[in-house]
């Protein structure tokens, strides 16, 4: 098991945003107001020139560390900067122009749905398909050890702080949708038990794996791809305005749980290994069988009938989350069936 000073490094930067950005998170704050206009001229610049955000290395860094500030702790922080207006402008540029490449990408259907049951209905066929994912089942009869790994740093960006981007919805909801939001989230978070607490129990098997539990340890090799889904349910998570696209968006992402962490149980038992690692897929394959029910029907189909205002925007969040996590998934799948890491470097120390 690898040991590490309590006062983790900061992450490398992937380009100007990312650099400007580091330079006033871990300057002291007396001396950062230069830093500050110097961050939005670049940020600006950045949003100006990418050819994509969802895979621009740099604006994907910078959205994630600026979102990063509303969890914690993070030790290369130098101050308090969670609310910090100058911040809170600079990461609304980058929410824009993400918001808007993604309503693009994820096209609303001509006819939408028009009460609770039919936006559930329109749910379940909308995840159907992506519920059986090429990458797990891929997974379950070729990947490798070191694919697996690979999958495990992949997956800890989101897993190690599981649950926590979907909760601030809470406060933002009301009746039978909150009771549904808070029933799944109780399970998420063990029911009251920390070791059945699902981020738990998934750094119970990065430590078995041989891995760092740490969140965020991995940040310096996980590519833009996978930064870009966590920071897709940020986006939806910190925005009351979004909160629909957050219902949708926890939704689908419970309704394609269940098959596909049933297959990555399997990918690992084909490699002799047992219950300390495939424990936490096989807790998703039984908890998000019901979870998908209550996100289907009680959270989005209550929301949709307590405030039909919402439907547009549920529909959009689903979307954007098979979508986001297609791309993850189509990343991963793509670089190892062609013998290519998923990973941005090959890493040193761990």
């Amino acid at each position: 098991m690898k040991t590490h000073s309590i006062n983790d490094p900061a992450p490398s930067a992937r380009g100007p945003a990312s650099a400007a950005l580091l330079r006033v998170l871990t300057t002291p704050t007396e001396r950062t107001g230069p830093e500050l206009s110097v961050l939005a001229d670049t940020v600006e610049r950045a949003l100006g020139t990418t050819e994509d955000i969802l895979t621009d290395d740099d604006l994907q860094l910078t959205l994630y560390l600026l979102y990063l500030l509303h969890y914690g702790p993070v030790d290369f922080v130098h101050g308090d900067w969670e609310w910090d207006p100058e911040l809170i402008r600079v990461r609304k540029q980058i929410e824009v122009q993400l918001e808007e490449v993604l309503r693009l990408r994820c096209p609303l259907p001509t006819v939408l749905p028009v009460n609770g049951e039919e936006v559930s209905e329109a749910l379940f066929s909308m995840t159907a398909d992506a519920a059986r994912p090429t990458l797990a089942t891929w997974a379950a009869r070729h990947a490798t050890v070191e694919q697996l790994r690979e999958f495990l740093i992949n997956r800890s960006i989101y897993t190690l702080r599981e649950a926590d981007p979907h909760t601030w919805a809470i406060p933002r909801l009301r009746g039978r949708a909150k009771a549904a939001l808070v029933e799944i989230q109780t399970d998420e978070y063990g029911g009251g038990d920390p070791e059945r607490v699902h981020a738990e129990i998934f750094a119970r098997t990065l430590r078995n794996f041989d891995l760092d539990d740490r969140p965020d340890s991995y940040l310096d090799v996980v590519p833009a791809v996978i930064l870009n889904s966590v920071n897709t349910m940020n986006l939806f998570g910190l925005n009351r305005c979004l909160r629909g696209a957050t219902i949708g968006h926890l939704a689908a992402f419970e309704m394609t749980s269940s098959i596909p962490n049933k297959y990555y149980s399997r990918a690992f038992t084909r490699h002799g290994y047992g219950e300390e690692i495939t424990r936490y897929f096989d807790e998703h394959v039984e908890a998000d069988a019901v979870h998908e029910q209550i996100a289907g029907r009680d959270l989005a189909g209550g929301a949709a009938d307590d405030d039909p205002r919402l439907i547009a925007d549920i529909i959009f969040g689903a979307s954007a989350s098979l979508f986001a996590d297609g791309l993850s998934g189509d990343h991963m799948h793509e670089k190892w069936t062609t013998g290519q890491t998923s990973l941005r470097h090959v890493q040193e120390g761990r």
